[in-house]
């Protein structure tokens, strides 16, 4: 390893350190390696940071923003929680279970973790409160819950993988569905446990007439996430076209529909767009850099053959992966370390024979619980936000959702199938 590429990692770990934003930290710490190696003039930063964003698929991530907004302030969201609500009753943990598939349906919707965590928090935690739950539970819950959007198709985080190791996003998107579920039912259960342990209760009593008005109220909120994953499967549209054609759906149901949607609504919406989209092209394009960087250095190679000198396992190496993934996620962004580590892992999963779809749902799971471990956490972070309170509130019962979410990783890495298996029959 030379000095510069040691000077560069130690660079990039002060600047995370002293919290500067992470499309910053890569950026600079890539100028210094440039400066101190002169390895290759400067103007290399520009040209590969364009390089970096110059893909047709990641056209589809603003349009899913955008979706998502749509869907939030269209009011499809509300009717998503009635639905949810419905199907509920009064049971045990009932509210915290109607947010957890609240959560799950609207990251079928969003494709975000936090727009997840900000839809239905806003709308959930209040009654949660009025209920007698306490709010770190409340925010614990709506954290993990919301970091859901992350794997559930159609995520970005998704997106952004396949586009940097060329794997198929229909296909990625098809095999995030079973593990999804898993992980809603997994919360849904912790949920239930510690609320039967202090007694909190559901909202309305069941009625199978209150279902079905919910049902029919929420059916074009619910179809939505049917047209885009069908029609990528079945081959209609690709990714991105899937998002233009959500992005119009929503339009449609915002304005003639349920007529919640204004025209000064949707530039204030198209304005939070283009923040959000700024923010994760940022950290794509600077990310590229740094891992041209790393290529340059041949970390990949690195990588390969110390992990292949330590195991001839590939679960083994697998569980290495992971544990690596765990620790950069409690203070990294996900699209960051997608960008850096996808490059790096990618030849270890072809020494190994593992499928990159498999190991890109795994890695996504990995990147869910990094959102809600501090000291990063972001969508921990913004659910405490939504609750107002202090993020240390959450931590007493934080553990048993990040317990379970480990759990539903591990048991995925013993049955390869339950992701595998989808996407082999439907493919």
């Amino acid at each position: 390893m030379s000095i510069a590429l040691v000077l560069l990692l130690l660079a990039f770990i002060v600047l995370v350190l002293i919290d500067a934003p992470i499309a910053v930290a890569l950026g600079l710490a890539s100028m210094f390696y440039l400066l101190i190696a002169d390895s290759a003039p400067m103007i290399v930063v520009a040209q590969r940071a364009v390089a970096g964003i110059d893909s047709f698929t990641l056209l589809a991530i603003p349009l899913f923003l955008l979706a998502g907004l749509l869907m939030v302030h269209g009011g499809l969201a509300p009717r998503i929680i009635a639905l949810c609500s419905a199907m509920i009753g009064r049971r045990t943990g009932g509210l915290a279970m109607v947010m957890i598939i609240a959560c799950m349906m609207f990251g079928s919707l969003s494709g975000s973790g936090v727009a997840d965590v900000v839809a239905i928090g806003t709308m959930m935690m209040p009654a949660m409160r009025d209920q007698g739950y306490a709010p770190g539970f409340s925010a614990s819950a709506l954290g993990c819950a919301g970091s859901l959007g992350t794997v559930i198709p159609p995520s970005i985080v998704l997106i952004v993988y396949g586009t940097a190791t060329n794997s198929s996003i229909g296909q990625l998107f098809v095999a995030a569905i079973v593990p999804g579920v898993l992980l809603g039912l997994g919360l849904m259960l912790v949920a239930w446990w510690i609320s039967r342990r202090n007694g909190w209760q559901g909202g309305e009593p069941f009625s199978w007439g209150e279902l079905g008005r919910a049902a029919k109220g929420s059916a074009l909120a619910m179809l939505a996430p049917v047209i885009i994953v069908g029609g990528i499967r079945l081959g209609i549209f690709t990714p991105t076209e899937a998002a233009g054609i959500g992005v119009a759906y929503a339009l449609f149901i915002g304005f003639f529909v349920y007529r919640a949607l204004s025209l000064k609504m949707l530039a204030k919406l198209l304005r939070e767009t283009t923040e959000m989209t700024g923010v994760i092209l940022l950290v794509i394009a600077s990310a590229s850099v740094f891992g041209w960087i790393l290529a340059a250095e041949q970390v990949p190679q690195m990588a390969v053959a110390g992990i292949t000198h330590a195991t001839d396992s590939g679960t083994v190496a697998l569980l290495m992966m992971m544990l690596i993934l765990l620790i950069l996620g409690t203070f990294m962004e996900s699209i960051a370390i997608i960008l850096i580590l996808a490059p790096v892992f990618l030849p270890i999963l072809g020494h190994y024979g593992i499928d990159p779809v498999y190991f890109g749902i795994l890695l996504t799971i990995n990147l869910a619980v990094g959102a809600n471990t501090p000291p990063l956490g972001i969508d921990l972070m913004a659910a405490c936000r939504v609750g107002k309170i202090p993020l240390s509130d959450s931590f007493a019962y934080l553990l048993p959702f990040l317990g379970v979410m480990v759990g539903v990783l591990l048991l995925l890495l013993l049955f390869p199938a339950l992701i595998t298996e989808l996407p082999a029959v439907l493919y």
